[in-house]
């Protein structure tokens, strides 16, 4: 069961849901997250050993049949994608909410943070939960704006800048600017040192 499901089904907000109670929901949202990316990963792997297959095959039927279930696993794996981006933004509210508490419990000067989580609120986080159009990161800001999170607490659920170069440094490899996968990693471990070393510099 998701987490909308979940919430609607409970008895109580999740802005009164205990520490330990939010962890736990965390968990399995992480875990369905997890098997989610695996099938998705699995499909692809399917996809390219169905397109090979294809590309080698002369019968016009066997050919036909290969297209048809490479078509199927493709609409699989959209279905997949959805479903993965809703658990990404599930999993990101309930570690936001669950951070949150932490900091109440710890200083009284974060503590009336959860109280700006109103029904309206949760409403408002739900439609953007439901929405393909809302990606992860675009949600994360979204979820941020709203709970009010220091700019610094970003990179806990999130990427970093070095994470983000990673991401294009892929970007390139998909889109063929960078052909060979050893130079795209090597240019990935450099750009993740220097990130890294930069707030020891100067």
């Amino acid at each position: 069961m998701g987490l909308l499901d979940w919430y609607k089904n409970r008895p109580r907000p999740l802005t009164q849901l205990s520490r330990r109670d939010l962890r736990r929901k965390e968990l399995l949202l992480q875990k369905q997250r997890d098997q989610l990316l695996r099938r998705i990963e699995k499909l692809a792997d399917d996809k390219q050993t169905l397109f090979e297959k294809g590309a080698g095959e002369k019968t016009p039927e066997v050919r036909r049949a290969l297209a048809q279930e490479f078509e199927l696993k493709t609409a699989e794996q959209l279905m997949l994608g959805r479903q993965l981006n809703i658990r990404s933004k599930e999993t990101l509210t309930v570690s936001r909410l669950r951070m949150l508490k932490e900091n109440a419990e710890q200083s009284r000067t974060t503590g009336d943070r959860l109280g700006r989580i109103s029904q309206a609120d949760m409403l408002r986080l739900e439609r953007m939960i439901e929405s393909d159009a809302v990606t992860s990161e675009l949600y994360q800001e979204r979820l941020d704006d709203l709970l009010s999170t220091a700019a610094t607490e970003q990179g806990a659920a999130g990427l970093s800048e070095a994470g983000q170069a990673v991401m294009r440094i892929w970007d390139q490899v998909d889109s063929g600017m960078m052909k060979s996968t050893s130079e795209a990693f090597d240019e990935a471990d450099r750009r993740v040192r220097e990130q890294q070393a930069e707030p020891g510099e100067g």
